[in-house]
């Protein structure tokens, strides 16, 4: 990074990196916790610190609808938002991709009602995990700052919408010291949008986008869609090798194993235990494992598209595994846990859920210390985790 460390709320820091990336139309609705995000965004725009269009909505659904209209112009765009209004914005969420505009979007989780609840977990996220984004999470917020640019990449490159993940108040309230690339810097790594010609409305070069389309030509579109998902995971790969490269980025703490931008493996070649986890939550795990020499952290930085061969690799030489998560498909399990479970197809190694964090619980280090002990026991598959 060139610009030397700041203390700063991790939504401020978020604003400061949407500002320097310079999207040329930004529309969001204000909900808890994403509030300070946009609110930042405006007051740049009014003291004349930033000349994009920020352009007022009425709702979370306008909001989304704006920026669909403006990416569909050909212009680089962003949006925020958190939990129900991520529900209320479904729709156009799923025309988003669709349509196959990069479409650049945080989200701030947080528990959905009913109850109501503001607090952190990730059950908005998972809502709408199939409607076609790249969906990135951030541990803290120095990666959430980085996540945000890798995001604008990789999203013009694939025509593809893409979602950064940061938990609600743990990450967007909380201040660490970060530090925000200049504009000089992201340009080296993040150049000018230029999208091509009939990707986008041109008078001059007339297309229809988001047309009506019978069963002889729906399934082959969302196929194409599912496979450029899907296809996108050696160029994440890529490109965050791209980004560390240019960035220089330091390592705080002990050098990972594996760090390809898909996933992340901190801890013995062989453990015994393997904890996989989201999010912030992972830097409560590291805390409570840093001296165990027999359990290994996988952090999970890009949920969709699912890096499922990456995931069964490093899963593979370990004989416990439990999967931590802050939302659970009601009726079934853990999102997560399902997910890995279809990837490993088999009996080893012994895999196992941890359902813990629901709106906004505290996850703690002696929580995670309980899971560690009973992961090796031949009990349940699924279990909840409340109690402090």
């Amino acid at each position: 990074m060139d610009k030397p460390k700041q203390i700063l709320e991790g939504s401020r820091a978020i604003s400061q990196t949407i500002k320097n990336i310079g999207p040329a139309v930004i529309s969001a609705y204000p909900i808890t916790p994403q509030t300070h995000i946009v609110e930042d965004l405006a007051r740049l725009k009014a003291s004349g610190r930033a000349d994009f269009e920020y352009v007022r909505a009425e709702s979370e659904f306008a909001a989304a609808s704006i920026i669909l209209g403006a990416s569909a112009t050909g212009v680089r765009v962003y949006s925020a938002t958190s939990s129900q209004g991520l529900l209320l914005m479904a729709e156009a969420f799923f025309n988003i991709a669709g349509m196959r505009l990069p479409v650049v979007m945080t989200c701030a989780n947080r528990a959905v009602s009913a109850p109501i609840n503001i607090w952190n977990d990730h059950q908005d996220v998972m809502a709408v995990r199939d409607a076609g984004w790249l969906q990135l999470f951030a541990e803290n917020n120095q990666e959430a700052v980085n996540q945000h640019i890798i995001a604008y990449k990789l999203a013009e490159q694939l025509q593809l919408p893409a979602m950064v993940n940061v938990d609600g108040f743990i990450l967007t309230h909380s201040y660490e010291p970060v530090r925000i690339p200049s504009v000089e810097l992201i340009k080296k790594y993040l150049p000018d949008y230029q999208p091509a010609s009939g990707t986008f409305l041109d008078p001059q070069s007339p297309v229809t986008l988001g047309a009506f389309f019978t069963p002889e030509h729906y399934f082959e579109v969302r196929q194409a869609l599912h496979e450029d998902l899907r296809g996108s995971l050696e160029l994440i790969k890529k490109e965050y090798k791209l980004f560390q490269k240019i960035f220089q980025l330091p390592v705080g703490g002990p050098r990972p194993l594996i760090d390809n931008g898909l996933l992340e493996y901190t801890g013995p070649k062989k453990p015994e235990t393997i904890l996989v986890a989201l999010g912030s939550m992972v830097g409560t795990i590291k805390e409570a494992v840093q001296d165990n020499p027999r359990v290994g952290i996988l952090k999970i930085k890009v949920y969709r598209p699912f890096p499922g061969k990456e995931i069964v690799k490093c899963l593979e030489t370990a004989a416990n595994v439990a999967v931590i998560e802050k939302s659970v498909s009601l009726g079934q399990a853990g999102p997560l846990y399902t997910e890995i479970g279809g990837a490993l197809r088999s009996s080893r190694p012994r895999l196992k859920n941890y359902i813990v964090g629901l709106g906004g619980r505290d996850v703690t280090t002696k929580m995670i210390k309980e899971i560690i002990k009973d992961a090796g026991r031949n009990n349940h598959y699924l279990k909840f985790i409340g109690k402090i």
